[in-house]
């Protein structure tokens, strides 16, 4: 079962010139004193192409663009787009194609306690309450970071929580982060912790829950490297503080939250990707009905 191989040359290639006529030294010194022999022969010469004339303006690419007068508007280089400009020019982009524009946030609908529904100049928005709020507390916790800490309430009868030794250890790695967004927490004994405040917009009555409920997402997340600890942080207190399905909103509750989204910096998506909106055209509409 072993294969043969063969060795056999092809016929055709001993009738080949290179292979039955002599290599004479007219030929040699022929190759020798082309281009191409040179190119490969010469030290550090490997890259050498020798016919730029199709590739003169391959420069330009690198060249920061001329401020001339004469400086050609096709052949400007923009600069590169980072993270930040690209949540910025997608924000953009929402409001270029007025997705936003004649939104009437004042005749909200809500339907089944999850969607909102309002009308634009170009159809309607359909709001998914719960991802909508997590957008909106996502990047107010954000900005907590970077500017002023969220205001904190003070229990008139704090609660304890215990913990385990990994979770009380967890939290008290994550108490500063804690403090910024509006959490008063003071260790009492080996796994206990006192809750002296919660953020000022926060619920009061299910301090314990939620801080339980945010641990373990938090740890969820924990097996995702690419998130940072506060990042993850963030992400965990968004999703455990976030409006749930089933929950009646006032009229009221309903345009903050049309009004917060769309004053965020991305307001189509949650931290995790999920679609906060989908947006519906009149013409669609109309073809459904035949008009």
């Amino acid at each position: 079962i072993t294969p043969t191989l063969d060795f056999d040359l092809d016929a055709g290639i001993q009738n080949l010139d290179a292979v039955n006529k002599p290599f004479t030294e007219e030929n040699k010194s022929s190759a020798a004193s082309s281009s191409l022999y040179q190119t490969f022969t010469q030290k550090n010469q490997a890259h050498f192409i020798e016919n730029r004339s199709e590739l003169k303006h391959w420069r330009d690419f690198y060249e920061a663009p001329s401020t001339g007068k004469n400086t050609s508007p096709e052949r400007q280089v923009q600069p590169p787009l980072t993270q930040e400009s690209f949540n910025r020019a997608e924000f953009e982009t929402i409001r270029s194609v007025s997705e936003t524009s004649g939104l009437k946030t004042e005749q909200v609908l809500q339907m089944h306690n999850a969607y909102l529904l309002l009308q634009n100049d170009r159809g309607y928005l359909l709001i998914n309450q719960q991802n909508a709020h997590e957008r909106i507390l996502y990047e107010r916790f954000m900005n907590a970071f970077s500017g002023k800490a969220i205001a904190t309430q003070r229990s008139l009868f704090p609660a304890t929580i215990d913990l385990s030794a990994a979770d009380a250890v967890l939290l008290t790695e994550l108490l500063p982060d804690l403090q910024q967004l509006g959490y008063l927490l003071e260790p009492f004994g080996q796994h206990t912790f006192v809750i002296q405040g919660t953020p000022a917009d926060m619920e009061v009555g299910n301090e314990k829950t939620a801080l339980e409920k945010m641990l373990d997402q938090y740890k969820h997340f924990s097996t995702d490297l690419k998130f940072s600890k506060r990042e993850k942080l963030l992400r965990s207190i968004a999703l455990q503080q976030g409006i749930k399905t089933g929950i009646s909103l006032t009229a009221k509750e309903m345009t903050a939250l049309v009004t917060d989204l769309f004053s965020c910096d991305v307001p189509n998506s949650t931290p995790n990707g999920k679609p906060t909106y989908m947006s519906f055209k009149k013409e669609e509409l109309d073809k459904m009905f035949g008009r």
